[in-house]
């Protein structure tokens, strides 16, 4: 039974946005091992803390990551 697991940073997505990575993710799964697989295919999205991810020692938080998002190095 395959377990995606998603991580992202707390509050760069909203709820619509993660159900929509919920939904693609696990059709996503399904194009490559089959409908049969629906039943047991589990995808999950792991929230991390603000400043507890980082980038070549550099911390990040939601504001950072919504700057890259939209072309702001």
């Amino acid at each position: 039974m395959p377990l995606v697991t998603i991580d992202v940073i707390k509050d760069v997505f909203s709820p619509a946005q993660k159900r929509r990575m919920l939904e693609n993710v696990t059709e996503a799964m399904i194009a490559i091992e089959g409908e049969a697989m629906r039943p047991v295919t589990w995808v999950r999205i792991q929230e991390v803390e603000q400043g507890d991810w980082a980038i070549g020692g550099q911390p990040l938080a939601a504001r950072d990551v919504h700057a890259l998002a939209k072309g702001a190095a």
